[in-house]
């Protein structure tokens, strides 16, 4: 029975430590992506096309 509440606490331990991590990234703005909505403006109207062009076929 010790051996469980020793597995569980490890495991706590290492969640924690996961949790700081990930908010420490997030904090530091690794996840801030500067590129993609600036590429996404250039090609938005192609993606409208493409949506729009099944519709079409499927109606006519």
């Amino acid at each position: 029975m010790s051996v469980i509440y020793l597995l569980i606490t490890i495991s706590i331990i290492v969640a924690v430590l996961f949790l700081y991590a990930f908010i420490k990234a997030v904090r530091q703005g690794q996840f801030d992506d500067s590129y993609t909505p600036s590429v996404r403006v250039l090609f938005d109207d192609e993606l409208k096309k493409q949506e729009n062009k099944p519709q079409n076929q499927n109606n006519a």
